[in-house]
């Protein structure tokens, strides 16, 4: 595993839900992930974060980002453009976790460059899987082919 300077793994969480945010955030803990997550409650605010330059050095890079399709302000699809667009983020996994069973969804999801499209459940067994498949994501260091 890859981590950070601080030893933890830094985690874009994009999610207005604050009990979404909550499980999310308990999935990792029953990982035992030594994560930081950064919250950003919608996507303006995820790609203020994710655009932070100091010359050409990026002020922040997340081992992670964790989108949701439907947030305000900017969608998970328009956030998920800025990071493909952003050299600095190449190679970072985006895992889109959204509430959205939508086909159409999940293919633009793909095709726009997420590496994983996980529908959100309320089932508290499939939800503490996320942070199964976030830890294989970040052992990794890259989410698996969604092919």
């Amino acid at each position: 595993m890859l981590l950070g300077l601080s030893g933890v793994f830094e985690i874009l969480l994009a999610e207005d839900n604050p009990g979404d945010v909550l499980l999310f955030r308990e999935a990792l803990s029953s990982r035992q992930l030594p994560c930081n997550v950064v919250v950003a409650p919608d996507g303006q605010k995820a790609i203020a974060l994710l655009s932070g330059v100091s010359g050409d050095v990026p002020t922040w890079r997340p081992h992670l980002i964790v989108l949701d399709v439907n947030l305000p302000k900017h969608n998970g699809d328009a956030v998920l453009r800025h990071v493909r667009r952003q050299p600095w983020l190449k190679g970072v996994p985006v895992i889109m976790l959204t509430s959205s069973a939508s086909p159409a969804d999940r293919a633009e999801a793909i095709n726009l460059g997420a590496n994983l499209y996980l529908q959100k459940s309320s089932d508290l067994d499939e939800l503490l899987e996320v942070g199964k498949i976030v830890e294989a994501v970040l052992s990794r260091g890259s989410a698996p082919d969604p092919n």
